[in-house]
């Protein structure tokens, strides 16, 4: 046979602790709640002007850029390049044909262009890779160790690929 408690009550647990007369301290109040934070956008674009400048085919100088943060993807896929693993001098082309997204009036921008740039303008842009992609910062502040003057300094990074 089966008993059941017929209008019974059965008191439920309760989630939170019932303070009684005389129980004790009362707790605290609750901290407020944190200040909503403040968005902050992230700048993945950075413009650029070419010391000498790109010519091309029909003699048209392009100086006027602009380069992307580089992924870690942007790297990577360099590396296996045959033209890298036989000359890793190579990395830094392939590289910044991948992070240029655009220069002057030149439909695409691709490792073929970056190779027919000056020295020069190739010396820039690997600087340029490396002071974006150094956390966002290109300048430090210093102290000068003997007059504790302080200044700023232009970060240098790694080899071009190596960050």
């Amino acid at each position: 046979m089966r008993r059941s408690a017929v209008g019974a009550a059965v008191a439920a647990p309760s989630a939170e602790p019932v303070a009684e007369m005389g129980a004790g301290p009362i707790p605290a109040p609750a901290a407020p709640a944190p200040a909503p934070a403040v968005r902050q956008t992230l700048r993945t674009e950075f413009p650029f002007q070419l010391p000498r400048g790109y010519v091309d085919e029909s003699g048209t100088v392009h100086q006027d850029g602009v380069m992307r943060l580089a992924t870690a993807r942007d790297e990577l896929v360099p590396l296996r390049d045959v033209r890298v693993q036989e000359n890793p001098a190579y990395l830094s082309v392939v590289l910044l044909g991948r992070v240029i997204t655009r220069l002057g009036t030149v439909p695409m921008v691709h490792d073929g262009i970056v190779e027919n740039m000056f020295a020069s303008d190739l010396a820039f842009l690997q600087d340029f890779y490396r002071q974006i992609n150094a956390e966002g910062h290109t300048r430090a502040a210093v102290q000068c160790p003997h007059c504790a003057e302080p200044f700023e300094v232009e970060l240098g990074g790694s080899r071009l690929g190596e960050s």
